[in-house]
């Protein structure tokens, strides 16, 4: 029952984010993150940089992955199922119904108006989660570097209009992560194979001592 209680309210909460929130996944961050970490204290800002992380890494909508993800943390499976259906429905429902009376829709002025008044919330929203995440991440060199020079070839590619698909940053991204990783991976084995005939030493020392003082008593 707890679980299907928990279920429950990560399906309203996740149909409230999907109901109020234009411009898809990325949009979305900042609700996900004002509900599930400021209200609900599912998750911990830590884990939501790893959610986010997550669900960009993988196939399908962001928002979607980060809903699964969240639902399967706080109610198992079944918490999952009801935060992606709860995250869905409203997007599924108001796309029906828009797409039989678009081309009415955009014909009447104070609509037409509306979605350009629309598409600049939704860039303030995308560009308040970005800064958000940025703030609580880590600030370690290799992250900062990774993320200043994405940055930075992303502006060149669009200045220059170079045809460079951004899915293959997001590959280089990945091996240069999979690379440090690895490098401090080594680096940790390292310092233990250091310190541990160190540990053998100290041990041999004492033992040694203990016998010394035996002897003498």
């Amino acid at each position: 029952m707890d679980k299907l209680k928990q279920a429950l309210k990560l399906f309203l909460t996740f149909f409230k984010i999907g109901l109020f929130t234009f411009g898809g996944g990325y949009a979305m961050i900042s609700l996900i993150e004002n509900e599930c970490i400021e209200k609900k204290k599912w998750i911990t800002n830590e884990e939501f940089l790893n959610c986010v992380a997550l669900a960009e890494s993988t196939p399908g909508p962001i928002a979607i992955n980060s809903a699964t993800y969240i639902g399967y943390k706080v109610a198992g499976f079944l918490g999952s199922l009801f935060a992606t259906i709860g995250v869905v429905l409203p997007s599924f429902v108001i796309i029906f119904l828009i797409s039989l009376f678009f081309n009415n829709l955009l014909e009447i002025e104070v609509i037409a108006n509306a979605f350009k008044g629309i598409k600049v919330g939704v860039s303030l929203l995308i560009i308040s989660a970005g800064i958000k995440l940025f703030l609580k991440a880590e600030k370690k060199p290799i992250p900062l570097t990774i993320i200043f020079t994405t940055i930075v070839a992303m502006i060149l590619i669009d200045v220059f209009s170079v045809n460079f698909s951004s899915i293959f940053l997001i590959l280089i991204g990945a091996v240069v992560g999979l690379m440090v990783y690895a490098i401090n991976q080594y680096r940790e084995k390292k310092l233990k194979s250091k310190e541990e005939p160190q540990d053998d030493v100290v041990i041999v020392k004492e033992e040694k001592e203990v016998d010394e003082d035996e002897h003498l008593s």
